[in-house]
């Protein structure tokens, strides 16, 4: 029924001999030291046996990078981060964002490169802002910016 024939079924139900056999080595020959293969399951399927564990310790991580190949590292992402920031400069303005968003991405360009020039244009988009909470948060971010750009190196530290 259903497209098997009568034959094949039964053929299932006739039990299997069951055998133990044994593991062979690379060579072809068989190691007697070896457990058996466990017998078939009466469904014909064989039961679960968990793979062999290599042999010796996991092998180890890599060694940790030597500490002035990071500071070279370190000093290569702030020469390409320099770069990308002087790129993306006159490339803002063909941006698509929002008044919010283009606060935001000044914002983060001031931030990376400590550039006072661009408090301007933060301060433009900050008013341009229609949303009354955001836009004095943006003015309030604005005016901590010019604090940091303009607050005095503290005497009494030096």
């Amino acid at each position: 029924m259903f497209g098997h024939d009568k034959d094949e079924d039964k053929q299932n139900d006739v039990p299997q001999e069951q055998s133990v056999t044994q593991a062979p080595q690379p060579d072809g020959t068989l190691d007697d030291s070896m457990p058996p293969t466990p017998p078939s399951q009466p469904d014909g399927g064989l039961p679960f046996v968990p793979p062999p564990r290599p042999a010796g310790p996991p092998p180890a991580p890599d060694a940790p990078a030597e500490a002035d190949t990071v500071v070279a590292d370190s000093d290569d992402l702030l020469l390409i981060k320099q770069e990308a920031l002087k790129e993306l400069s006159p490339l803002v303005d063909h941006l698509e964002q929002s008044p919010e968003e283009k606060f935001r991405t000044t914002m983060m360009m001031i931030q990376a490169s400590d550039d006072e020039k661009l408090v301007k244009q933060a301060f433009d988009a900050a008013k341009a802002i229609p949303d009354e909470k955001a836009r004095a948060q943006a003015l309030l971010d604005v005016v901590n910016e010019i604090n940091y750009f303009t607050q005095q190196p503290d005497e009494s530290n030096t």
